[in-house]
């Protein structure tokens, strides 16, 4: 069987990783951050992202994995407080390696594990020009993505499946600081993930900062402006090991220290977004495939 890393396949990057990254404000948000500012109160946000990882090994096999994902992501304001959200990914994972039958291409395509999750705003102080906010959150990872999968080799290793089968809850915060010019996101995440299918993938503490310098402002003559951001994020993700039958596996698991240079152009209405998550640094566990990129593009409506 070959073995993969969840961490590897998604690595974060749909809702694991950006997972709540795609959860936030259109004018406000940034582009894989969290932000703890306000949704207003019976409005929704519908925002849709097409990406694209691309994630490599060493060894004989040259094990090389892209993958494809699509999330929609929905957003609701209860009140000032509270907020849900709701994020249903669409993926296409491809894993191609040396066998000695040859070289082979695996993966499957549908709809991935769902993610649900509320936010709860703690803790504001505004003052002119500027606020504060602090802001816990908490969710689940529900299994609604395939997790039997087979193909002319076989059963597909429980990494490149669409989902894990398992349910596996979230919590952390989120704090943010913004200015008529300027906005810092820092959102600690922990993931605890369970058992299924024989098989525990590691649980994942991530550590997410933004930021975003405002570059144009179009006043459009008075009316309704448009603004220009260059964004700059980073996220740090720590991933246990896994485990198969209640025993570790050494080739996965470890940690990853993205960079995430971006533009944003925001109206009131909508947001066009872009950004390149480039590895700054990689401690992967034994041969766990490690990243080479993943690219974001990303459209956000007010509903």
């Amino acid at each position: 069987m070959l073995t993969l890393t969840r961490t590897a396949i998604i690595a974060g990057f749909l809702l694991i990783g950006t997972g709540l990254s795609a959860l936030a404000p259109p004018a406000e948000a940034q582009i894989t951050t969290n932000t703890a500012l306000p949704i207003t109160q019976d409005h929704g946000i519908f925002r849709v992202q097409s990406k694209v990882l691309s994630s490599a090994g060493s060894g004989p096999m040259n094990r090389e994995v892209t993958a494809y994902g699509f999330p929609l992501v929905g957003v609701y304001g209860i009140n000032p407080h509270w907020a849900v959200f709701g994020v249903a990914p669409i993926l296409d994972k491809n894993l191609d390696a040396t066998t000695p039958q040859g070289r082979i291409e695996r993966g499957p395509t549908g709809l991935g594990d769902a993610r649900v999750f509320a936010r709860y705003t703690v803790w504001t102080r505004n003052r002119a020009g500027q606020t504060q906010r602090l802001a816990p959150l908490a969710g689940l990872e529900v299994p609604t993505g395939r997790s039997h999968d087979t193909d002319e080799f076989g059963r597909l290793p429980q990494p490149l499946q669409l989902g894990s089968g398992s349910w596996d809850p979230f919590f952390g915060g989120v704090f943010t600081w913004q200015t008529l010019q300027w906005q810092v996101d820092v959102s600690p995440v922990y993931q605890v993930n369970t058992e299924a299918n024989n098989f525990e993938f590691g649980d994942e503490l991530r550590l997410d900062v933004a930021s975003k310098y405002r570059l144009w402002l179009n006043d459009r003559a008075g009316g309704v402006p448009h603004f220009f951001y260059a964004n700059l994020e980073t996220n740090l993700v720590w991933q246990d090991k896994s485990e198969r039958g209640g025993r570790s596996l050494n080739n996965s698991g470890g940690t990853t220290w993205l960079v995430a240079p971006g533009l944003q152009y925001i109206t009131r209405r909508f947001v066009v977004e872009g950004a390149v998550q480039l590895p700054a640094l990689q401690d992967r566990n034994g041969s766990a495939l490690e990243r080479e990129f993943t690219a974001t593009l990303s459209l956000r409506i007010n509903i």
